[in-house]
Parts: structure tokens; sequence; C-alpha cells
């Protein structure tokens, strides 16, 4: 028998080249991963040591601790302050008022006539019995003239009735006249003596038309612009007058008040006090006039529940202009030996105004106050401060209470 051969089959060799070869590589590559994972997790432990001594400032090489630094001191705020300080607080009230004259005077011609001059110029400054201006005299004086002639007429006759009136009282006395005829005369001797007196009221009322030719101011003021030139004819039944003359000195000014302050002043002037009002600008910057309070108005004005008050100013310097606004100041009270500091200072507050106050290290604290009367930049204060105390009147936006300053100044 011949021989045979036998040929026997791994599992391995079941599968094609291409397939075992790509099964190799695969075991390769995981046999080289689980080589290099614990590298990896070496690597990882070593970046959170090196983490971990950076963060609690140790040395690389297991040095000792380093000091922690110092934090930083926090910033000083450069601010202006003001110290409190003890004086007298004046209390005002204050309302909108009008430059009111006390006279003025519109000049009227009481006499019909043509207007032959004008003595004064516009805006000039007259006293009272100063001419103004002056009316063509000559038809009054022709009327004074036939008044006058018949006065004499009449009292020729007044004259020649008298003399008759004693002849008839002697003839009376003889019985040579009846009763009847003396009575008549006497009669007459009366009827001509008011003839005369009818003569002389007649001669008085053209010399008053005469007096009426001359213009004259009534008052001290200032003549404002003229209404008529000369050359016209002018009467007394015309609307429009020759000029209007307006009193500067004294002069007045009338503003308004709430009703809640009528009591405090009306105590005021009962008990004869004189109670002084200062006038100011529009813009209340500028005090033009100190005067004094002449009255109050008799009733209150429904419509703005306010009362008018009227106070007098001497004007001196003519610096109070008649219909000119202004702001009047009524000096109501003084509150004597007040802690007053800049009103600037006053900070409000949910539930109270404060201050920040400036310790002895230069920090600020939140003062509590009460609030009196403040009068232009100035405030009194009624409870929290005494004199003495610092008070922050400018960069108090960045202020906390603790908080450092720096004073750069006083407050001006």
């Amino acid at each position: 028998m011949g021989s045979k051969l036998i040929t026997v089959f791994s599992p391995a060799s079941d599968k094609p080249a291409s397939l075992r070869d790509s099964a190799t590589l695969a075991d390769t590559a995981t046999a080289r991963a689980r080589k290099r994972w614990p590298w990896i997790v070496l690597a990882c432990l070593g970046l959170a040591l090196g983490a971990w001594l950076v963060a609690s400032r140790v040395s690389p090489w297991f040095g000792p601790k380093t000091a922690p630094a110092p934090a930083p001191a926090p910033p000083t705020i450069p601010v202006v302050t003001a110290t409190a300080t003890r004086g007298n607080q004046s209390v005002y009230l204050t309302g909108l008022g009008t430059v009111t004259p006390l006279n003025t005077v519109t000049l009227r011609t009481r006499v019909d006539g043509q207007l032959m001059r004008v003595a004064v110029t516009e805006g000039q400054m007259v006293s009272a019995g100063d001419l103004i201006a002056e009316i063509d005299p000559r038809p009054f004086q022709v009327q004074l003239t036939q008044a006058e002639s018949q006065k004499e007429k009449d009292e020729a006759i007044l004259a020649n009735a008298r003399l008759d009136l004693q002849r008839y009282t002697i003839l009376f006395g003889q019985d040579s006249i009846p009763k009847q005829q003396l009575d008549s005369q006497a009669a007459l001797v009366l009827q001509n003596e008011a003839a005369v007196r009818a003569d002389q009221g007649a001669i008085d009322a053209v010399r008053l038309q005469l007096i009426y030719t001359r213009i004259t101011s009534p008052i001290t003021g200032r003549i404002g612009l003229r209404q008529i030139d000369p050359g016209n004819i002018v009467h007394a039944a015309d609307d429009t007058g020759l000029a209007v003359i307006t009193q500067l000195q004294p002069i007045a000014v009338i503003f308004s008040i709430p009703q809640d302050d009528i009591p405090r002043v009306m105590r005021k002037l009962r008990a004869g006090r004189r109670l002084e009002v200062d006038a100011y600008d529009r813009e209340f910057k500028v005090r033009l006039a100190t005067g004094s309070l002449l009255t109050v108005d008799n009733q209150v004005d429904v419509n703005t529940g306010t009362v008018r008050l009227k106070a007098t100013f001497s004007n001196r310097d003519l610096s109070l202009f008649p219909n000119q606004f202004v702001n009047a100041r009524l000096l109501i009270d003084v509150r004597r030996g007040a802690v007053l500091i800049p009103a600037a200072a006053i900070q409000r507050g949910a539930e109270a105004p404060f201050v920040y106050a400036v310790t002895g290290d230069n920090t600020v604290e939140e003062r509590a106050i009460a609030i009196g009367p403040i009068e232009g930049d100035i405030a009194a204060i009624d409870q929290g401060l005494s004199p003495g105390d610092v008070v922050v009147t400018e960069g108090t936006d960045k202020l906390q209470p603790g908080a450092k300053v720096e004073p750069r100044g006083e407050f001006r």
C-alpha cells in the first residue's frame, strides 16, 4: 500500500491572510495602550500635586511656606469739610411781590384851551407845586375884565340905592312917604347887594380858571412820557391826560404770604414790633432795598390761600421801580445760639436727614440730625450736632460709614 499525507489545520489558519494581519495589529495596539495607562495616571497626579503646591504657596521641592501678602489698605477719599459753629439764624417769610407807588397822578386840564407850553421834560423829577404845563390864559383874562366891570356897575347901583334908602327913611319919619315905599327901597338895596356878591363870585370863578391854566404837580415824583404836544387844544373832558407823575420816594412793595403764617405776623404787629422787609431781584441774588412792614390786608385770597402784605421803602437810590417784580423777605424771628452748618452737608435718608461727621482718625460716620430753619446756604441744626463737629460738604457721593477721608479745605 502506498503512504498518505494528512494535513492538520489550526483555528487561526482558517482565516485569510489579511484578516490575520489586522488581528495582529489590534492586539499590538491594545498591548501598548495597557502599557501607557499607568503613565497617564501618574502625569495627572503630578499636575494635581503641582497645582496644590502653587495654591498653598509651597516650593516645588517641599521648601518652607511663605507668609501671605498683606491686604492693600482702602484708599482715602478727598472731601471738603466744614466746622459746625454757634450763631444767630434769622427766620424769614418770603413771597413774590410787586413794587407799587404810594401815589400816582394823571395830570389833566380843568379848563378848555390851547396848550401853550410844557415846562418839564420827560422823565424829570418834579416837586409838589412845580409848573408842568400852561394853557392860553387870554380868554379867561377877558372874562375877568368883564366880571370886574359888571361888579363895578352893580356897586354903583347899590350905592345909589343905599342913598335913596336913607332919604326915604327921613321922609318916612316926617310922614312924607308911605311905609310901602320905604320897604321897597330897603328890598332894592338888598337886591343890589346880592348882585354885587354874585359879581364877586363870577370874578373868583374866572380867577380860579386863570389858576387852572397853569398846571402844577400835586406830588413829588417822576414825570412820565408826554401824552400831548404844545399847540393842541385840550379839554377838561379828554380821556387822555397830559402826563403821569409817579411818586418814587418813598415807595411800597405788595407781596403775599401763606395764610398759615398770618398769626405770627399779627402777633408781632399787635406787640408794636417793627418788622424788617428786604426786597431782592427776581433771581433772589441781589438785595435791592430794605424797608419795614406797613400793614396786612383785611382778607385772604380764596383762590390762592394767601394774604397780601404792604411794606414801605425809602428808595433813596431809586433801586425800586414801579410795577417791578421782586422777592420780598419778611424777618419774622431770630433764633439765637443755634448750631449752624452749610446746607450742602445735609443728606436725605430714607428715615431721617443725616450728615457725614468726620471723627478724630479721619473716618466718617452717619449722624442723624433734626433740621431747623435754613437761610440761604446756612442751616440751623436743632439736634444731632454740637459746635466744633466737622461735617463733609463735598464728596459725599462716594462715602460710606467707616470710610477714610482726606479733608482738602474748608467750605466757603
